[in-house]
């Protein structure tokens, strides 16, 4: 265990309270993180499900709905509704590729595309703003911190797909 203030190891006996608080500030940070998109959401009657999904297809254009599960971990029901809402109201068109016909391949519209950009703009200018305000080193650890909350079997996929490591 390290001791948040000062990077020293320590057992997880001697810092149980600065664990605790880091992960409080964690509810705290994506309760905030959140908040703007929420409600631009809501105007649609979408919830967070939708939003994720929007961001995903936004990021790996053309990718399946089976590596859109993988991704999300939610179950094929769950995304089945998200997804129909989605298409239904044009944000996503499912599209057929020459070189895989056996499977749909997912693609933001332009009306997708616009609304995934107002979604993450508030989000990416909080990032923006939390970096330059803790300094140099900042994006580096943070992208390390979290990293390190992914399943150690994930890690390297999600380094890869996030920006390398």
């Amino acid at each position: 265990m390290v001791d948040l203030y000062t990077n020293n190891l320590q057992s997880p006996q001697e810092q149980p309270d600065d664990l605790r608080r880091a992960a409080e500030l964690l509810f705290y940070a994506y309760r905030d993180f959140t908040a703007e998109p929420d409600r631009l959401l809501s105007q649609y009657g979408f919830g967070r499900a939708h939003h994720r999904v929007l961001h995903f297809v936004g990021r790996n254009s053309g990718i399946t709905v089976a590596e859109l599960l993988s991704i999300l971990r939610i179950t094929k029901q769950s995304l089945g509704r998200v997804l129909r809402q989605l298409v239904d109201r044009e944000f996503i068109d499912r599209r057929r590729h020459d070189d895989d016909r056996r499977h749909r391949h997912l693609h933001l519209t332009a009306a997708g595309e616009a609304l995934e950009t107002d979604l993450s703009a508030p989000q990416q200018d909080r990032i923006a703003r939390a970096f330059a305000a803790a300094g140099d080193d900042s994006v580096a650890a943070y992208r390390s911190v979290l990293l390190g909350l992914v399943d150690e079997a994930n890690r390297a996929k999600v380094a890869a797909s996030t920006g390398g490591d």
